[in-house]
């Protein structure tokens, strides 16, 4: 019986995420409901968060804490782990509206983000995004922003 050797296999570099799609609110005081929008590639928030608090840390100091609403998340795990710390994350069933991210940042402030569904196609993600980031709206909600998208162009987001 003979063995066989295989050298040793290359050492892989681990694939970096993508970075996370999101549009923001410019500094300055602004109006509306929201401070921006996320657009999520999945409804894993174990895969996802890391990518937005990335972007998100250096912007608006380390992001301690997120909440959302389990209706579109299938699984929403207690802890995240991040670039150095662990992101709490909580649900709320009627505290949060089912198409909005809150964000708190330690010791700074909170931060609310439309969540645009992964399954939307590009120009409806667009528009939603640009309609959350703009520096005088929207005076809607996150759930009233959707269904608006999809009255006015018949793209069902869900």
């Amino acid at each position: 019986m003979s063995a066989t050797l295989y050298p040793t296999l290359p050492h892989h570099e681990p694939v970096a995420a993508p970075a996370a799609r999101l549009a923001l609110k410019t500094d300055g005081a602004s109006c509306g409901l929201l401070d921006g929008a996320w657009w999520p590639r999945s409804r894993d928030l174990l895969r996802e968060l890391p990518s937005l608090t990335d972007v998100l840390d250096p912007l608006w100091g380390r992001i301690t804490r997120i909440a959302v609403n389990p209706t579109h998340w299938p699984v929403i795990p207690g802890k995240v782990p991040v670039d150095g710390h662990i992101v709490k994350v909580g649900w709320f069933t009627r505290e949060i509206d089912p198409h909005k991210l809150l964000l708190l940042s330690y010791g700074t402030s909170r931060w609310d983000l439309l969540v645009v569904p992964p399954e939307t196609g590009a120009e409806s993600a667009a528009r939603l995004m640009a309609a959350a980031s703009g520096h005088d709206g929207p005076p809607l909600t996150a759930s009233a922003l959707i269904a608006a998208e999809e009255s006015r162009h018949g793209v069902a987001a869900e």
